[in-house]
């Protein structure tokens, strides 16, 4: 009861912060596409007006229209390369046990990076500059790559640097969570008993290991859907898997594990996968690997239904 009247009084003290914050997961991917749109366009016009007040310094003959072509081509092709980043930041994340080799991975990333954009963004003011009725010249390439290089290596770390701290905020505003025995290593491995601690906002308190509908692998972390809300653990598939299983959770997904008491049925696939269907309509898909298990697990009955 007290962690129920706990849970309460932070939900009220919070209301509107939560209402917002939730209506900006569930319309999460739009916002962050909005969001890099946006840091572009401003990298953009930023851009242009610098060099545009540069060349006029400097006294050169160059046509209004060009800066805007110069920083809007390199800009597209940078903002066309934001999913590239981030996929390959899935597959090596900056944190540890292996930071230092992740490092280094991203180190030697930023050369192909580099080259796409650079291709890129050339090909782009050939055509515009061909559709002016002109021709763009890039000058020396081995001279003049190495020096888009050096500027690509420090766009690189500074995206990546945006990327990581939004992924801080967006954890802080979410609220994350804790295993009530965080920090006794004897115990790293054993389940869950019955509920996590949840900090949100600068407050504490609790969430029942019942009350979590699914789980999805986050890059570090797992994120904990209770209802509307998520709650990121610093934690592994195969570590929550350990710890949730023993309390009716089953692993359908490399990249979910659901609770056995939400699902309302299992809707087969035409190659051998499926999904499963909770409460509230949410639908998880089933892999081929994960759904004989799953089959199983149903069929010797969901604890608490008869």
């Amino acid at each position: 009861m007290a962690a129920t009247n706990a849970l309460a009084e932070a939900e009220w003290r919070n209301g509107d912060t939560q209402v917002t914050m939730q209506t900006y997961l569930r319309h999460r991917r739009l916002f962050e596409t909005l969001l890099w749109i946006g840091l572009f366009a401003f990298d953009w016009v930023a851009n242009t007006a610098v060099v545009r007040t540069d060349l006029a310094r400097a006294g050169l003959p160059v046509a209004a229209w060009e800066p805007a072509v110069w920083e809007g081509s390199s800009a597209l092709v940078m903002l066309a390369l934001i999913p590239v980043l981030l996929w390959f930041d899935s597959r090596y994340p900056l944190a540890r046990p292996q930071l230092a080799r992740n490092a280094l991975a991203h180190a030697a990333f930023t050369l192909p990076f580099s080259l796409a954009h650079v291709v890129g963004m050339v090909a782009l003011r050939e055509l515009a500059y061909a559709m002016a009725g002109g021709s763009y010249d890039f000058g020396n390439w081995p001279t003049e790559f190495g020096y888009e290089y050096l500027k690509d290596f420090r766009s690189y770390a500074t995206l990546l640097a945006i990327v990581y701290l939004y992924r801080f905020v967006l954890r802080r505003l979410q609220g994350e969570a804790e295993f009530l025995s965080e920090g006794r290593e004897e115990e790293a491995s054993a389940p869950v008993t019955d509920r996590f601690l949840v900090r949100k906002l600068g407050r504490d308190f609790l969430v029942r290991v019942g009350e979590i509908d699914w789980v999805e692998a986050s890059g570090n972390y797992v994120n904990l859907y209770v209802g509307e809300r998520a709650y990121p653990l610093r934690e592994t598939m195969q570590g929550i898997e350990q710890r949730l299983e023993p309390n009716g959770f089953v692993r359908v997904h490399r990249s979910a594990i659901v609770n056995l008491e939400r699902i309302r049925s299992i809707v087969p696939g035409e190659s051998g996968d499926a999904a499963v269907q909770l409460d509230g309509d949410r639908e998880i898909p089933v892999s081929r690997r994960y759904r004989k298990t799953l089959r199983e697990r149903v069929e010797t009955g969901l604890p608490g239904r008869r």
